[in-house]
């Protein structure tokens, strides 16, 4: 079963990519930065405090779709900082696409935000993990 989407208010093209998906009945942060470019990326992971700031302390539900995308050293240290100004808000996080990803990007996001991003194969899987309690 596919997500459905949440949206409210108009969202500009980038921020459309940040946005609350339902599955299962529960609400999850989608981050799509598949196949963006590093500025996309960069610019995108910076409206993420955006979104999950309004909800309480431990709450988020997020998933991050690596697919496709470009990174640069701007577009890595935002995410790491993304990471760690976002992590009292997230319960749990996952993320998928990362197979093309250096392993050394991956370990430094985790080793930097001292957070856990389990990696998944496909959207669905993530989702399903995501939910579980």
């Amino acid at each position: 079963m596919l997500p459905t989407i949440e949206r409210t208010g108009a969202l500009s093209s980038i921020s459309e990519r940040v946005l609350f998906v339902k599955h299962q009945g529960k609400s999850i942060l989608m981050i799509d930065v598949s196949n963006c470019s590093a500025a996309d990326v960069e610019r995108i992971f910076r409206t993420v405090p955006d979104f999950v700031t309004t909800h309480p302390l431990g709450s988020v539900l997020a998933l991050s779709d690596f697919t496709g995308a470009s990174f640069d050293a701007e577009a890595i240290r935002v995410i790491k900082e993304t990471a760690v100004f976002d992590k009292p808000f997230i319960k749990k996080s996952a993320c998928t696409g990362i197979e093309r990803i250096p392993e050394k990007f991956y370990e430094d996001v985790k080793g930097f935000s001292r957070r856990d991003f389990p990696p998944f194969r496909t959207r669905a899987e993530a989702l399903t993990w995501l939910v579980k309690d």
